[in-house]
Protein backbone atom coordinates (compact mmCIF):
# COMPACT_ATOMS: atom_id res chain seq x y z
CA UNK A 1 0.00 0.00 0.00
CA UNK A 2 1.54 3.23 -0.99
CA UNK A 3 1.00 6.76 0.44
CA UNK A 4 -1.38 8.02 -2.09
CA UNK A 5 -3.27 4.82 -1.10
CA UNK A 6 -3.07 5.63 2.25
CA UNK A 7 -4.27 9.23 1.73
CA UNK A 8 -7.57 8.00 -0.36
CA UNK A 9 -8.23 5.68 2.32
CA UNK A 10 -7.65 8.62 5.50
CA UNK A 11 -10.36 11.10 3.03
CA UNK A 12 -12.77 8.51 2.46
CA UNK A 13 -13.25 7.75 6.31
CA UNK A 14 -13.12 11.13 7.31
CA UNK A 15 -16.01 11.32 4.84
CA UNK A 16 -17.78 8.40 6.19
CA UNK A 17 -20.16 7.62 9.15
CA UNK A 18 -17.92 4.91 9.81
CA UNK A 19 -15.92 5.05 13.79
CA UNK A 20 -13.29 2.80 13.17
CA UNK A 21 -11.33 1.10 10.64
CA UNK A 22 -8.57 -1.77 10.47
CA UNK A 23 -7.00 -3.15 7.56
CA UNK A 24 -3.79 -5.82 7.43
CA UNK A 25 -2.74 -6.79 4.18
CA UNK A 26 -0.42 -9.54 3.10
CA UNK A 27 2.74 -7.27 2.57
CA UNK A 28 2.55 -6.43 6.74
CA UNK A 29 1.27 -2.91 6.49
CA UNK A 30 -0.95 -2.73 8.99
CA UNK A 31 -3.30 0.64 9.56
CA UNK A 32 -5.75 1.89 11.80
CA UNK A 33 -8.24 4.92 12.10
CA UNK A 34 -10.99 5.77 14.82
CA UNK A 35 -12.75 8.86 15.57
CA UNK A 36 -13.42 7.07 18.90
CA UNK A 37 -12.74 8.95 22.41
CA UNK A 38 -9.28 8.76 23.87
CA UNK A 39 -10.65 6.34 26.41
CA UNK A 40 -9.76 3.26 24.64
CA UNK A 41 -6.37 4.28 24.44
CA UNK A 42 -5.10 1.19 26.26
CA UNK A 43 -6.38 -1.39 23.08
CA UNK A 44 -4.34 -0.24 20.35
CA UNK A 45 -1.25 -1.73 19.38
CA UNK A 46 2.15 0.18 18.11
CA UNK A 47 1.95 -1.02 14.74
CA UNK A 48 -1.48 0.35 14.43
CA UNK A 49 -1.26 4.06 13.47
CA UNK A 50 -2.67 6.48 10.97
CA UNK A 51 -0.06 8.37 8.95
CA UNK A 52 -0.16 12.15 7.14
CA UNK A 53 2.39 14.12 5.37
CA UNK A 54 1.09 17.10 6.14
CA UNK A 55 1.61 19.07 9.29
CA UNK A 56 -1.57 18.82 11.40
CA UNK A 57 -3.62 20.80 13.13
CA UNK A 58 -4.85 19.82 17.38
CA UNK A 59 -7.79 20.28 18.39
CA UNK A 60 -9.14 22.20 21.92
CA UNK A 61 -11.93 21.39 23.77
CA UNK A 62 -13.42 24.50 25.79
CA UNK A 63 -14.71 24.11 29.41
CA UNK A 64 -16.22 26.57 30.99
CA UNK A 65 -13.43 28.16 33.08
CA UNK A 66 -11.55 29.63 29.78
CA UNK A 67 -8.99 26.80 29.42
CA UNK A 68 -8.50 24.86 26.90
CA UNK A 69 -7.03 21.27 25.77
CA UNK A 70 -4.75 21.00 22.82
CA UNK A 71 -5.54 17.13 22.01
CA UNK A 72 -3.90 14.79 19.72
CA UNK A 73 -4.90 15.10 15.86
CA UNK A 74 -4.08 11.60 15.05
CA UNK A 75 -2.99 8.60 16.71
CA UNK A 76 0.27 7.97 17.37
CA UNK A 77 3.67 8.75 19.56
CA UNK A 78 4.21 12.39 21.01
CA UNK A 79 7.39 13.29 21.43
CA UNK A 80 7.87 17.04 23.11
CA UNK A 81 10.81 17.34 21.44
CA UNK A 82 12.03 17.51 17.86
CA UNK A 83 14.80 15.18 18.77
CA UNK A 84 16.43 13.49 22.78
CA UNK A 85 19.28 16.08 22.42
CA UNK A 86 17.22 19.26 21.66
CA UNK A 87 15.28 21.56 24.19
CA UNK A 88 11.86 20.42 24.28
CA UNK A 89 8.96 22.70 22.03
CA UNK A 90 7.39 24.22 25.34
CA UNK A 91 7.18 23.20 29.10
CA UNK A 92 4.37 23.59 31.90
CA UNK A 93 4.46 27.61 32.49
CA UNK A 94 5.22 28.72 28.72
CA UNK A 95 3.12 31.14 26.69
CA UNK A 96 1.95 29.78 23.46
CA UNK A 97 0.57 31.68 20.65
CA UNK A 98 -1.99 30.25 18.27
CA UNK A 99 -0.58 28.28 15.44
CA UNK A 100 3.26 27.13 17.16
CA UNK A 101 4.49 23.83 17.59
CA UNK A 102 3.87 22.48 20.19
CA UNK A 103 5.02 19.21 20.58
CA UNK A 104 5.06 16.36 17.38
CA UNK A 105 3.43 12.96 16.75
CA UNK A 106 4.91 9.95 15.10
CA UNK A 107 2.85 7.86 12.70
CA UNK A 108 4.11 5.47 11.06
CA UNK A 109 7.58 6.81 10.71
CA UNK A 110 6.05 10.05 9.95
CA UNK A 111 6.62 13.28 11.92
CA UNK A 112 3.65 15.43 12.15
CA UNK A 113 3.85 18.67 13.81
CA UNK A 114 0.97 19.73 16.90
CA UNK A 115 0.01 23.44 16.89
CA UNK A 116 -1.41 25.49 19.63
CA UNK A 117 -5.24 26.79 18.57
CA UNK A 118 -4.84 29.13 20.97
CA UNK A 119 -3.11 31.40 22.74
CA UNK A 120 -1.88 31.08 26.59
CA UNK A 121 -0.33 29.80 28.74
CA UNK A 122 0.41 26.09 29.09
CA UNK A 123 -0.87 24.51 33.06
CA UNK A 124 -0.44 20.97 32.50
CA UNK A 125 1.24 18.51 30.74
CA UNK A 126 -1.43 15.34 30.26
CA UNK A 127 0.53 12.60 29.10
CA UNK A 128 3.93 11.78 28.86
CA UNK A 129 6.81 12.03 26.47
CA UNK A 130 7.08 8.88 24.06
CA UNK A 131 3.78 7.78 24.80
CA UNK A 132 1.28 6.79 22.47
CA UNK A 133 -1.89 8.79 22.01
CA UNK A 134 -5.22 7.66 20.74
CA UNK A 135 -7.24 10.65 18.25
CA UNK A 136 -8.45 13.60 20.49
CA UNK A 137 -6.63 12.51 23.17
CA UNK A 138 -5.27 15.78 25.49
CA UNK A 139 -2.04 16.28 25.30
CA UNK A 140 -1.93 19.97 27.37
CA UNK A 141 -4.26 22.33 28.77
CA UNK A 142 -3.58 25.47 28.24
CA UNK A 143 -5.53 29.01 30.16
CA UNK A 144 -6.98 31.48 27.69
CA UNK A 145 -5.04 35.06 27.82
Amino acid sequence: MNEKDIEKLMDKFDSSSMQELKINDENGTNIYFSKLSSKNSGDVKENNTVASNTPVQSTDTKPSNSSSKITAPLVGIVYFSPSPEKLVYKNIGDHVKKGEVVCVIEAMKVINEVKSTVNGTITKKMTDNGSMVEYDQPIFEVEED
